[in-house]
């Protein structure tokens, strides 16, 4: 199709195929290690993969943050992404991922509904102000939460900072992409679940983060979001699509201290 090698991205990235198994190895040492402030595999709906994983600091929580995984919508659960809770619970931040269907069993409306049913129920669990990241198609999803036709008012107010890493914020071109054959989207679909266009939105302050050697789409898509949303803009240089979210790691970082501010 017209968009495919657009939104390619591993093709892109050298010894792309090396990431995922390091991040799956990664996130099981990070659980190992912190094995006794970890609640995992908490249901948040009644499908095997509405869960999600709770990490928490050593000290009392000042708050939440919740990271949203990506893949296309079609890849990948919270297994692989623990080692990422390390920078905002160094700063006492308690931090959840949630896993979600992917397509085309579910279509991407039904893993907003999921998402929001995620957020729902692990702010239940955990007092204070929320910070939400996501990545790639997890970007999408965090900067959906804002929609106030979601999450319900007592959530949604607080909600402090969203940021958005390398986000999907317009799904319009997709529809021209061969992955559509499992989002299964049309003209109005993709308008809906296009954060582009959410009018009514919670007033939490947001962050587009995106690499700098990311694909053109990508760094399109980031500008996009910034200029509908009056956003903040950081452009990571050096960075690419699959290390962009390294830094959540360090708790140093200028990504984590956006999170935590």
């Amino acid at each position: 199709m017209e968009l495919d090698d657009a939104y390619s991205n591993g093709a892109y990235i050298e010894n792309a195929d090396s990431y995922p198994p390091r991040w799956l190895a990664s996130a099981e040492d990070f659980r190992n290690a912190i094995r006794g402030r970890t609640k995992l595999d908490v249901p948040y709906g009644e499908g095997a993969r509405e869960r999600y994983d709770l990490f928490l600091p050593e000290d009392a929580v000042k708050g939440l943050m919740i990271f949203v995984h990506g893949g296309y919508w079609m890849a990948f659960d919270k297994s692989s992404w623990s080692h990422l809770a390390v920078g905002a619970l160094a700063h006492g931040y308690a931090v959840a991922m949630p896993s979600y269907d992917l397509c085309p069993k579910v279509r991407i409306a039904d893993i907003t509904q999921q998402i929001t049913a995620a957020v729902t129920a692990i702010a239940a669990e955990v007092d204070g102000p929320i910070s939400l990241a996501g990545h790639s198609a997890g970007g999408h999803l965090v900067a959906r939460m804002l929609d106030r036709g979601l999450l319900p008012e007592e959530i949604g107010a607080r909600i402090s900072t969203v940021v958005p890493i390398s986000p999907l914020s317009d799904l319009r071109p997709l529809l021209r992409t061969t992955m559509n054959t499992k989002f299964k989207l049309d003209a109005a679909g993709a308008a809906a679940e296009s954060p582009i266009d959410m009018q009514d939105r919670y007033p939490a302050e947001v962050t587009v983060w995106v690499g700098g050697e990311e694909r053109p789409a990508f760094l399109d898509q980031a500008v996009w979001l910034v200029e509908a949303w009056g956003a903040d803009h950081v452009i990571a240089l050096g960075q690419h699509h699959f290390n962009v979210i390294e830094p959540l790691a360090d708790p140093d970082s200028d990504l984590v201290a956006v999170l935590v501010k």
